[in-house]
């Protein structure tokens, strides 16, 4: 975890299971992270698919522990023979699974509360009671991670090259508080109200290839702004069209932006509207 005088770390997502990759299932985890993520004024910084294959999981979670960043994994955690995340994490680290003790007690305090709401007797020791408890087997050296919705806990972990990885279950309603904890609990001294802040201008008519000179020699004027170019073809709005601008610190972006609209002026083009995206 970085304190207030070092560099904001990456963030990345590993999106896990085979019902994405198959299209069974739409991710809605990239676009909620990235929100996420925005509202606190940090930025994503990859995104990785990977299905029910535990030596692509491992393989990709290793890397991942390897990076130094700060990732956050959904999916795989619970306790059905396609769910592997928990053991791959062991062995991208070499370490055992073992039962955590508070997510032990969460699991068995979950069992009390449905075996309660039903109206039937708690009985710890039935087979598919004790088969629950595997959802606490989490790689030897983890904290978990509350789950407000059902109490069945994440777990988070660090990387030997100081990354830190949280992981979560696929279901929406569980992941995104659990991802917002997080941030909150570790990451807060990281969040900046006007980190970020893009601005463009819609131009109509024009080759990405005639302006790439213009966005090179703003990008070497600016070096802390980044310079996107975002073609459409078939936009409701605007038709076909390029959104041309500046991303960055806001002071950085305003000048980096002027800089754009004035070495633009010789191509006499028409454009649409600018925009402004905090």
């Amino acid at each position: 975890m970085p304190t207030s005088e070092s560099p904001v770390p990456t963030f990345g997502l590993i999106v896990i299971g085979d019902e994405i990759l198959s299209g069974k299932r739409t991710d809605k985890h990239l676009p909620k992270f990235i929100e996420l993520l925005a509202e606190r004024g940090l930025a994503l910084g990859w995104a990785e698919y990977v299905g029910d294959d535990p030596a692509r999981i491992t393989a990709v979670l290793r890397r991942a522990f390897a990076s130094g960043d700060v990732v956050f994994c959904t999916g795989g955690i619970g306790a059905t023979p396609d769910d592997h995340t928990r053991q791959c994490a062991a062995a991208a680290l070499g370490v055992p699974l073992v039962l955590h003790p508070e997510a032990q007690a969460l699991i068995e305090e979950r069992m009390q509360d449905v075996a309660r709401e039903k109206g039937v007797p708690y009985e710890p020791d039935r087979p598919d009671n004790r088969h629950r408890l595997n959802m606490g087997m989490f790689p030897q050296g983890a904290r978990i991670m509350p789950n407000p919705y059902n109490k069945i806990p994440g777990f988070a972990l660090a990387g030997p090259a100081g990354a830190a990885i949280y992981f979560a279950p696929g279901f929406p309603v569980m992941a995104w508080p659990m991802m917002a904890w997080a941030l909150d609990t570790d990451w807060s001294q990281c969040f900046r109200a006007d980190a970020w802040q893009e601005r463009s201008v819609v131009i109509h008519g024009a080759m990405e290839a005639t302006l790439t000179p213009v966005m090179e020699r703003v990008e070497a004027a600016h070096p802390g702004v980044k310079v996107f170019s975002l073609p459409s073809v078939d936009h409701p709005q605007h038709g076909a069209h390029i959104d041309l601008g500046v991303k960055g610190a806001p002071a950085a972006v305003a000048a980096a932006y002027a800089d754009l609209r004035a070495w633009l002026v010789p191509f006499g083009l028409r454009y649409g509207p600018e925009l402004v995206r905090p």
